[in-house]
């Protein structure tokens, strides 16, 4: 039987391995097409694939399996839940993939994109420009349609101009600009704070004026230390939870 194929990852040795793997297969399953398989490769084979133990697998699995993504059945096999609802948590714990896996969503519309001036709050990202290309999309719950998120990105330009929108309508903005446009990717650092809905989320989000939300904006880097991208995401507040993970070192 065909079974699904989850994206690869490189592995950071500072985080915990299972969260990476788990993070790394929820955006791919968030991520996948409406004819993709929905039986996963056994845990010998996945385990094999992201290069850990077994037993690593399977607690990255057991993750994704109480989050509601994936159902477990002896002797039959894994497999991707195509209609489950969850509540996701907006979790920082420091990896590329983990972001990645944040921002997937189930169903992404692309709102529209194109120039537009950089607004004076996030000049201090982009000093050596005035004007960024504005990305919009609209992220929706697979079975019920109703809008969770909606996030603009602002892009260098010349970034901008090698962009698929036929893959911002597939992945989120980070994988993008990492795996199709070749970004190396440095750090992003990420704030997370409470406000009001304003007219515009009110009306995308399908939520009351001036109900509360989770705002989110994220800064990626590339190799040199500049800024390509920042993001601007705002979640429901009914649909999220915000939590962050701190490892302590070892003695």
């Amino acid at each position: 039987m065909t079974t699904f194929a989850p994206d690869s990852l490189a592995l950071n040795r500072k985080l915990p391995l299972w969260y990476q793997v788990s993070q790394s297969l929820r955006a791919s399953i968030l991520g996948r097409c409406p004819s993709d398989p929905l039986r996963l490769p056994t845990e010998d084979a996945l385990a094999e694939h992201y290069g850990v133990s077994v037993l690593t697998m399977r607690q990255a699995l057991k993750e994704l399996e109480a989050e509601g993504l994936i159902s477990r059945h002896r002797r039959r096999g894994t497999f991707i839940e195509p209609s489950a609802r969850r509540v996701s948590p907006v979790r920082l714990l420091g990896s590329v993939d983990a972001i990645v896996a944040q921002q997937s969503g189930e169903r992404t519309t692309v709102l529209g994109h194109g120039p537009a001036a950089v607004p004076a709050e996030l000049g201090e990202h982009f000093p050596d420009l005035q004007e960024a290309v504005v990305f919009r999309r609209l992220r929706c719950d697979g079975e019920s349609g109703e809008p969770t998120n909606w996030a603009e990105n602002l892009v260098r330009p010349e970034l901008a101009e090698r962009i698929d929108l036929a893959d911002l309508a597939r992945w989120p903005m980070t994988k993008v600009l990492r795996d199709a446009v070749g970004v190396r990717i440095s750090r992003i650092t990420d704030t997370v704070e409470a406000r009001l809905a304003d007219p515009e989320t009110a009306r995308l989000l399908q939520v009351p004026l001036l109900s509360p939300i989770l705002h989110y904006t994220g800064v990626t880097y590339d190799a040199s230390g500049r800024a390509v991208d920042v993001a601007r995401i705002r979640y429901r507040g009914d649909r999220f939870s915000f939590s962050v993970t701190l490892e302590a070192d070892a003695d």
